[in-house]
C-alpha cells in the first residue's frame, strides 16, 4: 500500500516497488529470434513495396522474469534483423552455449536511459536499439508486477487507431478498404498517397479510398511517405483540404526540410513529419515549419527516446502521433502502453499480417488496448 509521509514542507511516497532499474547483482541472459512475417496485403508506399519482413526478437531474462522487444526493418532500409543481431550481440558481449547467452553489460543493473545513450554511442541501427530497449522496459515492469503502461505513469485510455491503405489501382482499393474497416472496426483510414504515377493518379486512388470508406464513417488522413515535391505538395493540399481529410504526412522526401517552410506558410491543412524526425533533436530543428510529428519506435530506437520526443514537441506545442512499420504486437504492445500520450495513434502493422506469431496488442472498439498484465502485455503465440 502507498502512504504520504511529510517530512517538512514536502511529502514523499513510499511504495513496495524499487525505482525503475534492472535489479542489481543479476546475471542476465539474452537470446534472439529471427522470423519472416508474411503481409495478408502487401503494402506499397512511394519508396517501394514490401510483403514481408523478417524481424528480430530479443529475449532478456534475470532467470525468474523475461521481457521480449522487436527489430522490424523499413521499405528501403540497411537496418535489417541480420545486421542487428550481429550489432547487439557484440554490443552486449553476449557468449556462452545454447540458446540463451550471457550478457555480463546487462549485469550491472544499467537503466534503459544509460543503455540506450550507450547504445547510441556504439552507432547501432535504430530498429536494434527499440529491440532491445523495449526489451528492458518489458522486463522492468515485469520485475515490478506492473503493466507497462502503469509503470511508465501512464492511464490506460487512449485514442483510436488508423488502419493503412496502401498505393493501390483504384478497383483493390475499393475491395480492400471496405475489408480493412469491417474486419478491424477501426475508425480512421490513412491513405497512402505520392504514387510514382503523378498527383493525378494520387486524386483518383484517393477518391476510390474516401467513397469505400463513406459508409463506415471512418476519419480521413493522408501519408505523402515524402513522394511529393514543393510544388505538387501545394496543390494537394489544398485539394485535399476540400475532401475532409484531418493531415497530412511527410509531404516532402526526408531531406527537403527546407521546402516545408514555404509549405507551412498559408497551410490549409496541418502539416505532420515522420521520416523527418528520427529523435527529439528534429522536434525542434523543425519545430517552426510543421504542425506535429510522427514518431516510431523503430525509427528513435525505443521508448526511451519516444518519451523525450513526446516531451519536446509537447514543449514546442505541437502535436505527436505514434506509427509503426512492419511490427508484430510486440512492438505495437509497447507503443500502445504509452498510447495515452498522443494526440494520434497508427499502429497496425500486426492488423497486416498472415498469421501474427505474436499476441497481446487487442483492438477494442477501434483502440489498441494494453492488456492489465506485467509488462507491455505481448509474446511470441509458439515461443
Amino acid at each position: 500500500m502507498n502512504y504520504p509521509v511529510r517530512r517538512g514542507r514536502c511529502f514523499h511516497v513510499k511504495t513496495r516497488h524499487s525505482p525503475p532499474t534492472l535489479h542489481t547483482r543479476t546475471v542476465i541472459h539474452v537470446s534472439f529470434r529471427k522470423l519472416e512475417l508474411k503481409k495478408l496485403h502487401p503494402l506499397q508506399i512511394s519508396r517501394g513495396t514490401q510483403a514481408s519482413s523478417e524481424n528480430l526478437f530479443v529475449f532478456v531474462s534475470d532467470g525468474t522474469h523475461a521481457g521480449v522487444g522487436e527489430l522490424s526493418p523499413a521499405t528501403g532500409s540497411d537496418w535489417t534483423a541480420a545486421r542487428g543481431h550481429a550489432q547487439l550481440q557484440e554490443f552486449l558481449g553476449a557468449n556462452g552455449e545454447g540458446e540463451m547467452l550471457h550478457a555480463p553489460l546487462l549485469d550491472h543493473g544499467h537503466t534503459p536511459h544509460v543503455l540506450w545513450q550507450a547504445m547510441k554511442n556504439a552507432n547501432i541501427d535504430p530498429p536494434a536499439m527499440a529491440a532491445l530497449d523495449v526489451a528492458l522496459w518489458d522486463l522492468l515492469a515485469k520485475q515490478a508486477n506492473m503493466p507497462l503502461y502503469r509503470l511508465l505513469g501512464l492511464p490506460k485510455d487512449s485514442v483510436p487507431t488508423s488502419i493503412t491503405i496502401g498505393i493501390n489501382p483504384p478497383d483493390v482499393i475499393k475491395q480492400r478498404v471496405p475489408e480493412l474497416l469491417k474486419r478491424t472496426g477501426a475508425k480512421f483510414l490513412k491513405v497512402k498517397l505520392g504514387s510514382p504515377d503523378g498527383i493525378e493518379a494520387d486524386k483518383v486512388n484517393f477518391d476510390a479510398a474516401r467513397d469505400a470508406a463513406a459508409p463506415f464513417n471512418a476519419g480521413l488522413r493522408v501519408d505523402a511517405n515524402g513522394g511529393w515535391t514543393v510544388g505538387q505538395a501545394k496543390t494537394m493540399l489544398m485539394w485535399l483540404s476540400m475532401k475532409g481529410v484531418e493531415y497530412v504526412e511527410q509531404p516532402l522526401p526526408e531531406g527537403s526540410e527546407d521546402g516545408l517552410k514555404e509549405l507551412f506558410f498559408n497551410r490549409p491543412l496541418p502539416i505532420f513529419i515522420d521520416e523527418s524526425c528520427k529523435t527529439s533533436k528534429d522536434v525542434a530543428r523543425y519545430a517552426d515549419r510543421v504542425d506535429g510529428v510522427n514518431l516510431k519506435l523503430m525509427k528513435c530506437g525505443g521508448i526511451t527516446e519516444a518519451l523525450r520526443i513526446v516531451a519536446t514537441a509537447r514543449a514546442f506545442d505541437k502535436k505527436s502521433m505514434i506509427g509503426c512499420m512492419s511490427e508484430s504486437s510486440v512492438a505495437i504492445a509497447a507503443g500502445a502502453a504509452m498510447g495515452a500520450l498522443f494526440d494520434y495513434i497508427d499502429l497496425d502493422s500486426h492488423l497486416n499480417l498472415d498469421p501474427d506469431p505474436t499476441e497481446g496488442a487487442p483492438i477494442e472498439n477501434g483502440i489498441i488496448t494494453p492488456r492489465d498484465v506485467p509488462g507491455h502485455g505481448a509474446e511470441l503465440a509458439h515461443a
